[in-house]
């Protein structure tokens, strides 16, 4: 059985927070679009996916109301989205339909999503459901900007604004299931782990 220690109103704006984090994902895509162009080759993919992670996984640690280790969440989400870009784009020929998209974030989510749940703090619960859940949550985020009407024939290295709301909203609550927020966390809290599990 899990137990939070979090109380509604801190779950909410800590929720809330992690969810405005999206505005991380056209900053990430700007620096990813500066640094390789267009996804339309493998080193593109490769170099726009490791500068678009790294700067969504520290947009990410921002939001995250110290949950997560810089040292360990940015290089993984930097590597992750890399070689899982990379891996998505080619498989689907550097395409950019709707099916395309969703395919390629699934796939870009198959292996990011394994890199972020191994940096996730070792008293995470169930950290697993967090690699489980990014293929679903990264396809949804294209598939939801797609529908939008962004021009996703540009071929960025991530999806809108729409599919980032989106993408944040939901992740936002898997996190506090996996990862609650200590209110009471700090450099010289003794606070036990939050959760226990039987």
């Amino acid at each position: 059985m899990t137990h939070f220690a979090t109380s509604q109103p801190v779950f909410l704006r800590t929720w809330l927070l992690w969810t405005a984090g999206f505005l991380a994902f056209p900053v990430a895509g700007i620096a990813g679009d500066l640094a390789a162009g267009r996804v339309d080759d493998a080193p593109a993919a490769l170099l726009g996916g490791l500068v678009t992670g790294a700067v969504l996984g520290t947009g990410q640690v921002l939001v995250s109301r110290r949950r997560l280790d810089p040292r360990r969440w940015i290089p993984a989400t930097a590597i992750g989205m890399g070689l899982g870009l990379l891996l998505g784009a080619a498989i689907v020929g550097y395409g950019t339909s709707l099916g395309e998209l969703a395919l390629m974030g699934a796939l870009t989510g198959i292996v990011l999503g394994p890199a972020q749940a191994l940096a996730l703090p070792a008293r995470t619960h169930r950290r697993w459901l967090w690699a489980a859940a990014l293929p679903i949550l990264w396809a949804l985020g294209w598939t939801v900007t797609t529908l939008g009407g962004i021009s996703v024939e540009n071929q960025f290295t991530i999806y809108g604004a729409y599919g980032a709301v989106t993408f944040s909203a939901l992740s936002g609550l898997l996190l506090h299931y996996l990862l609650p927020y200590r209110a009471a966390a700090g450099p010289a809290s003794t606070q036990t782990p939050i959760e226990t599990q039987a």
